[in-house]
C-alpha cells in the first residue's frame, strides 16, 4: 500500500530523496550546475509530499508558488526501483489536489532534454508544452510544461 503525506522539507527521508535525484541528474547532464534559477528551500516551498510504500520513502514532490493562482512543481522524483508502480502518478495527483486547495489554477514545471522519461510522463498525464518561463527562458536544455487544473476536472 502506498501513502502520500505532507512532510517537512528538511526531514531526513525527503532530503535523501532530493539528494538521490540530484545525483541522477548530475549523471544525466554530466555537469553539476544544471538547474537554472533559485534552488528550492524550506522558505519558498508551499507543500512538500513524500510517497511511502510499506513505510519506505520512494518518492517526493513539491509546490513553489510563483504568483497568484500559479505554482511550479519542484523536486518530483521516484526512486528507480519504484518506477512504474504508480508512485509518480500518486504524487502528481496529490500535488494537484493540494494546489487546488491553495487556490492555484495553473501548474507549471520544468524538466530537461536528458529526461525523456519525465517528458513522456508529464505529457501522458495531461501537461502540455509551454514557452520556457522565469529562470528557464533561453535555457536550451529546459523543457517547460503547464496544466490548467480547472480544465482538467
Amino acid at each position: 500500500m502506498m501513502t502520500i503525506a505532507v512532510e517537512d522539507w528538511d526531514a531526513p527521508d525527503g532530503a535523501a530523496l532530493r539528494a538521490a535525484q540530484r545525483a541522477e541528474l548530475d549523471a544525466r547532464y554530466d555537469f553539476a550546475d544544471h538547474e537554472p534559477g533559485r534552488t528550492p528551500s524550506a522558505e519558498d516551498i508551499a507543500v512538500f509530499v513524500v510517497a511511502r510504500r510499506k513505510g519506505r520513502a520512494v518518492g517526493c514532490g513539491a509546490l513553489r508558488l510563483l504568483e497568484a493562482g500559479v505554482a511550479e512543481i519542484k523536486r518530483m522524483y521516484v526512486v528507480p526501483e519504484a518506477r512504474g508502480s504508480g508512485a509518480a502518478v500518486a504524487i502528481l495527483r496529490e500535488l494537484e489536489a493540494r494546489a487546488g486547495r491553495l487556490g492555484v489554477g495553473t501548474l507549471k514545471l520544468e524538466t530537461g532534454t536528458a529526461q525523456p522519461d519525465a517528458i513522456r510522463f508529464y505529457e501522458r498525464e495531461g501537461y502540455r508544452r509551454i514557452d520556457n518561463f522565469g529562470p528557464y527562458q533561453g535555457e536550451s536544455l529546459s523543457r517547460c510544461y503547464g496544466r490548467d487544473l480547472a480544465a482538467a476536472r
